[in-house]
């Protein structure tokens, strides 16, 4: 192997390119990035460039030292044996990761519409939120919370529309039903239950009929895999680019990584396609073995966070299926203080959520990688830490 192509130049293909130099490769290393910017981190559009604590997330890694052939503004369009097609021609490889990501989901309508996914959608959207901006969010996801703090802070006036019955339904299920009182207390209007028929000129129409009236229209309604241009390839694709627990694909010499990824779990028995940042950190150090021949097992527990209200919401593991144990009282004075946990049939821990509770997530976490028994009355009790709650 004297060639490997990365085609995505975001957290997950720089590291990626990082893996496979300290892994001992020396063959030429293209990277593709479809945007002009050096590979930056996405968690913070949101949790910092938004609300102007910094302008700029570029990852610390020295691309000149590692000796890569960076190509931004590259975008792949096809892919046949040995050969990426891309924008400025044919790019013949003998290994290839793919790192594509995903691409931000859009609505119908003529109205203009923004999206939170890249660097400069950061830049252009907190330009728009100034005092007394109408600004209107479509999706009380994590995005869609982020976007309506920032928002806030920026003194705009906020309505958030959702068509489930709480927030956080996709990612939390009913458990999410208990931040909603965080966008009361933060004076944005929140609607649930509703859908959104299209984004017009002036703000949106709702499935009911209703018009919301906006200066700026925010999108937080969920990403898609950038998988289109693997059609007709031969890489097996279901959700993303399927591969196995080791992140191999369908095709020899091909592994995938990060948001496009959908890869066999062990440890839940199932595939798995997470796109939060510790899975575009942990993923290409597996990847990037298995493409130079061992055979390492990636197999986390998911985590993600995100900051919300002034809120630290932290959540790891995979609860589907599992039994919901609440530890403390959503509904308490004061600031939120609790959490949940998901436990399976054996009271293994499945899935911890934490808010505000750091060191619940951390003890947790733990607690899923070990796979102990708990004691699930003990759980409940919010003064009892997770690691006391083992079963000897």
């Amino acid at each position: 192997m004297n060639h490997v192509v990365v085609v995505g130049a975001g957290l997950a293909g720089v590291r990626s390119v990082e893996a496979l130099r300290a892994r001992g490769f020396g063959g030429t290393i293209t990277l593709l990035g479809e945007e002009q910017h050096r590979p930056y981190d996405r968690p913070p559009l949101s949790k910092g460039v938004l609300i102007g604590k910094t302008d700029s997330t570029i990852v610390d890694s020295d691309l000149d030292a590692l000796e890569i052939d960076f190509r931004p503004g590259v975008s792949a369009k096809g892919l046949h044996t040995g050969v990426v097609e891309t924008t400025e021609g044919e790019l013949a490889y003998d290994g290839l990761v793919i790192a594509t990501g995903a691409r931000p989901v859009r609505l119908r309508g003529d109205g203009p519409q923004h999206v939170l996914r890249t660097i400069d959608d950061a830049l252009a959207l907190r330009a728009l939120l100034t005092e007394g901006a109408r600004v209107a969010v479509i999706g009380a996801g994590w995005i869609g919370a982020e976007v309506a703090t920032a928002a806030r802070k920026a003194g705009s006036t906020v309505t958030v529309v959702e068509a489930a019955s709480f927030p956080l339904a996709t990612a939390l299920g009913p458990i999410g039903a208990h931040t909603a009182s965080w966008y009361a207390q933060a004076e944005v209007d929140l609607r649930l239950g509703i859908t959104v028929a299209s984004v017009d000129q002036g703000g949106l129409t709702l499935g009911d009929g209703s018009a919301v009236e906006a200066d700026v229209v925010v999108t937080g309604v969920g990403v898609r895999p950038a998988v289109e241009w693997l059609a007709g390839s031969g890489i097996a694709l279901d959700n993303g680019v399927v591969t196995d627990e080791h992140l191999r694909t369908s095709l020899p010499d091909v592994v995938a990584v990060g948001d496009c990824a959908a890869w066999w779990s062990r440890r839940y028995g199932r595939r798995l396609r997470v796109e939060h940042w510790d899975t575009a950190l942990g993923a290409p150090d597996v990847a990037v073995a298995a493409l130079l021949g061992a055979d390492a097992v990636y197999d986390p527990v998911p985590y993600f966070w995100s900051e919300q209200f002034d809120n630290m919401v932290q959540y790891a593991g995979y609860h589907d299926g599992a039994r919901l144990v609440l530890r403390g009282d959503p509904a308490a004075g004061g600031k939120a203080n609790w959490g949940a946990c998901w436990t399976n049939e054996d009271d293994t821990l499945a899935a911890v959520l934490a808010v505000n509770r750091p060191r619940d997530l951390l003890q947790g976490r733990r607690l899923i990688e070990g796979g102990q028994r708990l004691d699930v009355h003990r759980l409940a009790d919010p003064a009892v830490a997770l690691r006391d709650c083992t079963v000897a």
